[in-house]
């Protein structure tokens, strides 16, 4: 019942069309009596009077008759096309919308294959329950409810002795769902661990065919390929026994009918034309009591998707807005500063009391071991997580206060691992400001040193990189993350480890571009070589989540700790 009210509001005053498309149906399912009751009249009252002068209109009525049901059938199609399309692109508007503003906990929890058979099997099937099931429903209810009701004004006797097979035939049915149910939900579980397979090896496919895992990989599929398999075969097998049940009980009516109706037709309790609408109308009375199975099997196969399409829609990210949030005044300047700042995720200390301050225009350098906490304590700042104590500063307002939005769009980030979407070169670079005028995009490329290698390319900046594009080195996606990073402008530049890819004569020469960029921004720098920090105004270093270390370049180096190691390592000493 939650799921039809569910899907009623996500309809919208379209929900008019599935309501009309409802009635059409009942209608339908009513007015196919009207031929069988004029077959009776046919039979009784014209051929065997042996009167025929009512014989053409008669026909003509039962043709005009049936004219209109295929009326009312394609008109209830339409009305369903137009509710279920109407409840499908509301639901995956709100779906891509609840993905757009998830958290990194949500993405952490629930697998990319999972998600991805959500938005497009699960809703599909969403979509035939409300578009298909309901209408069958509906359809069988009303079919066999007008057709007891008829057929006891036509002879009650003969009702009465096919009506006791019909409690078997809806206990049969009611039993097999109830079963299918757990069963569909399983299904639909290893439907997702197959997607997952699937989505995972063509994402890794560099790293299946570097290691030569392609083998094993195909074993890994076939093993869900076939859990899947199994299981669906399960599921069918399941209903093949429930269904020569069904089916006897369903023609069982027919031999009834003739057995009976003869008996009664022979003692006069009956005329030709009432066995013969009950010939006729036997199937009004097996076929929705058959169809119920159907109906229930599929019911629960789309419930089971159903419910996985409401658990998304209704999810709400960890990371929101507070109800008083306020966007950052403008223009930000880029003041940043953490307050005892710690971050426990699954009972784990990541970031431990950590307090320092960045001030308006000035680098700050972080260094530490893998682990320590570096990347973790920049998505603190950049709202990816919120911390579990202590305050963040952006210009002296505590961002957990501030709008999400307004904080972001302050930040420009280039990361180590670097995503570029579809598209070309310019727009991957614009991908923050889209109104950017070309002749910036080439500037930034440039500060970024990838101007070069990016003209080089077939078709300049034009060319399509990204998943199904051109092929770029590791380098080179760094230096266009870097310069998309730059084309925000914004008040804090957050590089992590951006440099990591690069040749030392190209750090340099970024290094440089970032000391005399345009506009004045602070500038956070994590970086593994000592040569990438060194004219920071302040370097802290984290080891196991809190701060063991801070200072410039030259009182780390005279502290002779972590950094001094480092710096010894990197240069030969």
């Amino acid at each position: 019942m939650f799921q039809l009210k569910w899907m009623w509001k996500q309809m919208g005053w379209k929900r008019v069309f599935w309501v009309c498309a409802l009635l059409c149906s009942a209608l339908t399912s009513t007015v196919s009596f009207i031929n069988p009751m004029l077959s009776r009249t046919l039979i009784d009252e014209i051929v065997l009077p042996g009167d025929f002068s009512r014989l053409i209109p008669t026909l003509a009525s039962m043709l005009g008759i049936q004219m209109f049901i295929l009326s009312l059938r394609y008109t209830m199609l339409m009305f369903n096309e137009i509710s279920s399309q109407e409840f499908v692109g509301r639901v995956r508007r709100r779906v891509y919308h609840v993905l757009q503003h998830q958290d990194h906990f949500f993405y952490a929890k629930i697998r990319t294959g999972d998600l991805m058979t959500r938005v497009t099997g699960d809703l599909d099937a969403s979509r035939h329950l409300l578009g298909w099931v309901y209408y069958n429903l509906t359809d069988c209810v009303v079919t066999f409810a007008a057709s007891v009701g008829y057929l006891c004004t036509v002879n009650l006797k003969l009702t009465l002795f096919l009506l006791p097979v019909a409690p078997l035939i809806l206990i049969i049915s009611v039993t097999y769902s109830r079963i299918s149910r757990k069963l569909y939900r399983v299904l639909r579980q290893k439907l997702s661990s197959l997607n997952t397979v699937v989505q995972e090896n063509i994402e890794g496919n560099r790293v299946v065919k570097a290691f030569a895992r392609e083998p094993f990989e195909q074993e890994k599929f076939e093993e869900k390929n076939e859990e899947f398999r199994r299981h669906n075969l399960h599921i069918n097998m399941m209903w093949m026994r429930f269904w020569p049940f069904l089916e006897t009980l369903a023609q069982t009516l027919t031999v009834i009918t003739v057995l009976a109706g003869g008996l009664l037709m022979i003692h006069g309790e009956m005329t030709p034309g009432d066995l013969l609408a009950f010939t006729s109308l036997t199937w009004a009375i097996a076929n929705p009591l058959r169809n119920i199975g159907n109906v229930l099997n599929d019911f629960q196969r789309c419930s089971a998707s159903a419910s996985m399409v409401i658990e998304l829609f209704y999810s709400e990210p960890t990371v929101a807005d507070k109800p008083d949030a306020k966007p950052i005044p403008r223009p930000v300047r880029g003041d940043v500063e953490f307050i005892n700042v710690s971050l426990n995720l699954n009972d784990t200390m990541i970031i431990d009391d950590v307090s320092f301050k960045a001030k308006a225009g000035s680098t700050l350098g972080i260094m530490g071991p893998t682990g320590s906490g570096k990347t973790s304590l920049l998505s603190l700042l950049d709202r990816f997580y919120d911390p579990t104590g202590g305050r963040i500063l952006l210009d002296g307002v505590d961002i957990s206060e501030a709008t999400i939005g307004s904080v972001r769009s302050a930040i420009g980030i280039a990361m180590q691992e670097v995503f570029l979407f579809s598209d070309t070169v310019d727009g991957n670079i614009a991908y923050g400001s889209p109104d950017l005028p070309f002749e910036d995009v080439k500037g930034f490329a440039a500060a970024a040193k990838a101007d070069g290698f990016i003209k080089r390319m077939p078709e300049g900046y034009d060319t399509i990189v990204g998943e199904r594009g051109v092929g770029l080195s590791g380098g080179q996606r760094q230096r266009i993350s870097l310069a998309r990073a730059l084309a925000v402008r914004p008040a804090v530049l957050i590089l992590d480890d951006t440099t990591s890819a690069l040749d030392m004569e190209t750090e340099h020469y970024i290094q440089k571009q970032l000391r005399h960029l345009d506009f004045e921004c602070t500038k956070i720098i994590v970086a593994q070589r000592t040569s990438s920090l060194q004219d920071a105004d302040n370097i802290i270093v984290l080891e196991d989540g809190h701060i063991s270390e801070h200072g410039t370049h030259e009182e780390l180096l005279a502290k002779k700790g972590y950094y001094y190691g480092i710096w010894l390592l990197q240069n030969g000493r």
